[in-house]
C-alpha cells in the first residue's frame, strides 16, 4: 500500500471493527436467548407427596432446574435470602404460593414464576406470588446496579488512555499516584449517582462508595500496567475484559442460572459480578456473601497492583537509557555541530508520540 495515511487510517479501523465483532457475540450470546439451566429452585414440604411432586417437578423440566424440598417456609425464606435458590413453590389444594426474591435478579423471580404459574393453574386456583426481597421503590427492577456497573466501568476504562498515553512521559510513580486519584474521583461520581441522585442506595452508601473504589482502582492499575506492553491495543483488550466479558456476567440483568455455562462460569469470579454481587449482598440481604465479593475485588485490584509494578520493572531501564540520551553533552566541536540536527527529530517523535496519544485517547472514549 503506497499511501501512508490510507495505511494509518486502516490500521486503526482493525479495533472498532474487532469490537463490533466481539460485542455482538458477546452481547448477543449472552442476552438473547436467556433460559434456565439449572435454575434451583425449592419445593416446601416434608410429607411424601412433597417429594413426588418435587421429583415430578424436576423429571418434566430437566436440565432446567435444580430443585430441592424443605421442610417448612420459614426454611425457603431463608434460602431465598442467602440466594442459594430463586423460588421456592408452597403446594397448597387452596392457595398455593410462589416465594421469590427480586433484589437478587428480577429476572430470576420472572423466571420461577413462569416455570410454576402452570402448575397451579392445572390445580384450577391462582398463584400467589410473594417478594420476600423486594428492591427499592426508586429501583423497582434491581437494575439500577447493572448500570451504576456500566457508569464505573466507563469512567475507568476511558482514563487508561489519558493515564497511559497521554501519561506517557511521566514515571510509573506519578501514574500510580493519578491512578488513586482517578479512582477515587471514578468511585466518587459512582457513590452519588447510587445515593443522592437516584437513590438505589438508601443506606450503607460508606460501604457502596468503598466497593466502586476497588472496583474502578483494579480496572485502572490494571490498564495502566497494560499500556506499558500493549500500547495502542489497550483499548480493545480493555474492552474484552471490562466490558465484554464483564458486563455480560455481571448478573446485573440475568443470574448466571438464565446463561449459557461460559458466562456463569466467568460471574464466580470476574470483577463485575463481584461489585454487582456485593452491592446487593449489602442493600438488601444483610451482608450475605459479601466478605466473598469483597475479596473478588480485592484480588482484582492485587493483579492490576502486580502488573502495574512488572511495567515499572520494565520501563525502568528504558528511562534510565533515555535520560542519559538528553543529559549528555557535546565534548567535540563536531558533536556540538550535529547536535542541533538531531532536535528536529526528537521533536518529530515527541510530536508523533503526542499524535498517538490523541488518537489513542479520542478512540477510547469515543467508544
Amino acid at each position: 500500500m503506497r499511501s501512508p495515511a490510507l495505511r494509518h487510517v486502516l490500521t486503526h479501523l482493525i479495533t472498532p471493527l474487532l469490537m463490533c465483532v466481539g460485542m455482538g457475540l458477546a452481547y448477543m450470546g449472552a442476552f438473547v436467548t436467556p433460559e434456565p439451566h439449572h435454575l434451583p429452585v425449592a419445593v416446601v414440604g416434608s410429607a411424601p407427596q412433597a417429594k413426588v411432586f418435587a421429583q415430578t417437578v424436576k423429571d418434566t423440566a430437566g436440565d432446567k432446574l435444580d430443585v430441592r424440598t424443605v421442610a417448612t417456609r420459614a426454611d425457603a425464606v431463608d434460602l431465598l435470602k442467602a440466594r442459594d435458590v430463586t423460588g421456592a413453590y408452597v403446594p397448597s389444594a387452596k392457595a398455593p404460593e410462589l416465594l421469590v426474591a427480586s433484589a437478587a435478579s428480577d429476572m430470576g423471580a420472572t423466571a420461577v414464576e413462569k416455570v410454576f404459574t402452570p402448575v397451579a393453574a392445572e390445580e384450577g386456583v391462582p398463584l400467589k406470588v410473594t417478594d420476600v426481597a423486594e428492591p427499592v421503590a426508586d429501583d423497582p427492577t434491581g437494575q439500577g446496579l447493572f448500570f451504576l456497573l456500566i457508569a464505573l466501568s466507563i469512567g475507568s476504562y476511558a482514563s487508561v488512555a489519558a493515564l497511559g498515553a497521554a501519561g506517557a512521559a511521566l514515571s510509573m510513580r506519578v501514574r500510580a499516584l493519578l491512578t488513586l486519584g482517578v479512582s477515587a474521583a471514578v468511585s466518587g461520581i459512582g457513590a452519588l449517582l447510587a445515593g443522592p441522585v437516584f437513590h438505589l442506595a438508601h443506606h450503607d452508601l460508606a460501604g457502596v462508595w468503598g466497593m466502586a473504589w476497588l472496583y474502578s482502582a483494579g480496572i485502572l492499575f490494571i490498564g495502566v500496567g497494560l499500556h506499558t506492553f500493549l500500547k495502542r491495543w489497550t483499548t480493545l483488550t480493555m474492552m474484552v475484559l471490562f466490558v465484554m466479558l464483564n458486563f455480560t456476567s455481571s448478573g446485573g440483568l440475568f443470574r448466571p442460572e438464565l446463561q449459557n455455562g461460559f458466562f456463569g462460569t466467568l460471574h464466580a469470579f470476574w470483577n463485575g459480578a463481584g461489585f454487582v454481587e456485593g452491592v446487593r449482598s449489602l442493600l438488601y440481604f444483610g451482608d450475605g456473601g459479601l466478605s466473598r465479593n469483597v475479596s473478588t475485588l480485592v484480588v482484582w485490584l492485587l493483579v492490576g497492583l502486580v502488573v502495574t509494578g512488572i511495567a515499572a520493572l520494565y520501563e525502568r531501564p528504558r528511562r534510565a537509557r533515555h535520560a542519559v540520551g538528553h543529559t549528555g553533552t557535546p565534548t567535540t566541536e563536531t558533536e556540538a555541530t550535529a547536535s542541533p540536527a538531531v532536535l528536529p527529530t526528537e521533536r518529530e517523535a515527541a510530536r508523533a508520540a503526542e499524535e498517538e496519544a490523541e488518537e489513542e485517547a479520542e478512540e477510547t472514549v469515543g467508544v
